[in-house]
């Protein structure tokens, strides 16, 4: 029995042919930083990993059970989580916080339909390898319907990073940043999936952990940010009685309340991870 462990493994496979929905936009030593993330404007969004569709080896826990963590105790295959987020149509940009142990075959982000496996008994790019997922390693390749082409250079080793994704539903794209920097578009074509895409996430590696940090959705109506405009300026849910506003126009703004506090607490423990860089 093989089992992972703090040593880094080579990446198997050959290339071949690159897939019809790899982009092959310029080397990503072109791209420009960019001042602001996506969707700056837009308004918090919010989701989570899914407790009900995971490998039994991620543990879930933290503010919403948004941290992941892989293998608790070895590994000998590779194992994921789906999020609860369906992102087809829509515009939305989430950053996943990636503990300082990098290492392994493949640790991977991505998306998925709920065809997408979550865990094998090998180690192997679960992402990407097959037509259900489109994937990211942290050995800088891009992995689609079983086929990977190089995308930017491996990640540092034991150095902890913040890994963030842009799905543009509209004009069917996927593109990755990189504590703050922007790599290019990576996937196109995605708007021609008709089955629900969520986010991924997978890892071969022992006692690894990502952490769900930004998250970020496009305003799907005027209506839309107007809510988020007040949201913005109350500090607890019963405010909302106390606004000169008619019932139903409190009620749409109380679905917006969902988990509220829950998530000032998730907001106050990204900020401190990002003072402390794990």
């Amino acid at each position: 029995m093989k089992m992972e462990t703090s040593q880094p493994l080579a990446v198997g496979g050959g290339g071949g042919p690159v897939p019809a929905h790899l982009d092959i936009s310029p080397p990503p030593h072109t791209k420009h930083h960019h001042p602001a993330p996506p969707l700056s404007s837009g308004c918090e969004d919010h989701w989570s990993w899914n407790k009900n569709d995971k490998s039994h080896e991620v543990r879930l826990y933290g503010p919403k059970q948004r941290i992941a963590h892989f293998h608790p105790n070895w590994s000998n295959g590779t194992a994921g989580v789906r999020g609860t987020r369906v992102l087809n149509g829509g515009r939305f940009y989430w950053e996943i916080n990636v503990s300082q142990r990098i290492f392994g075959t493949s640790m991977m982000f991505g998306i998925g339909t709920r065809k997408a496996r979550l865990h094998v008994d090998a180690f192997v790019n679960m992402l990407g390898e097959d037509e259900n997922s489109w994937g990211l390693s942290h050995k800088g390749l891009l992995w689609h319907g079983g086929r990977h082409k190089q995308y930017i250079k491996p990640f540092r080793e034991n150095i902890a990073t913040t890994i963030g994704l842009y799905f543009d539903g509209v004009s069917g794209t996927l593109t990755y940043f990189k504590d703050n920097l922007c790599l290019g578009v990576a996937f196109t074509g995605l708007q021609d999936t008709t089955e629900p895409l969520y986010p991924i996430v997978c890892s071969t590696a022992a006692k690894t952990e990502m952490a769900l940090g930004v998250l970020k959705r496009d305003f799907q109506s005027l209506q839309d940010r107007c809510r988020a405009t007040i949201l913005s300026h109350l500090t607890h849910e019963e405010q909302i009685d106390h606004l000169k506003l008619p019932l139903r126009i409190k009620h749409f703004i109380s679905e917006g309340l969902e988990n509220f506090q829950e998530d000032v607490a998730l907001s106050v423990n990204n900020h401190n991870i990002n003072l402390s860089h794990w």
